[in-house]
């Protein structure tokens, strides 16, 4: 029990005496913020370019030669053509012919600003009319050496 109780006095010296050694360390200060508005000046959308195929058909649409007949026969011939057409069928003067269509979307804009005098660009990801909420962050620059 007498070593127990030389012992924490000891313990206790050593926990009193580790803050002293951890004033060594370096203290990096908390940035200041705070938020304004800035001037727009010119908003240019940033644009991607997607190019898509499709397939469509193309059909002759010169007139086919027909019989002399009369216009009850060709209403009747069309009803009967349309009706045993399988979906798949395409018509004899139709052909299968690629197509390509260009889309463009606006991905980001440009924006120019300027604040206290200074112009600046950035890119954002929605246009944000005639004025910026900006953040404005001040930090001290701290050197590695301190000099006496």
């Amino acid at each position: 029990m007498t070593r127990l109780a030389l012992s924490l006095p000891l313990m206790l010296s050593a926990l009193w005496a580790f803050p002293a050694m951890a004033q060594e360390t370096t203290v990096i200060q908390a940035e200041n913020v705070r938020f304004a508005y800035a001037q727009v000046l010119r908003v240019t959308p940033v644009y991607q370019t997607l190019t898509a195929t499709s397939v469509e058909q193309r059909c002759d649409q010169s007139p086919r030669p027909e019989e002399e007949a009369s216009g009850l026969s060709r209403v009747v011939g069309a009803v009967k053509d349309a009706l045993s057409r399988k979906p798949e069928e395409v018509p004899e003067n139709c052909v299968a012919v690629p197509v390509e269509r260009e889309f463009h979307r606006p991905i980001a804009y440009d924006v120019d600003y300027v604040y206290k005098g200074s112009k600046y660009r950035s890119r954002l990801p929605d246009d944000p009319g005639n004025r910026l909420r900006i953040r404005i962050g001040v930090t001290p620059v701290v050197t590695g050496s301190r000099s006496h």
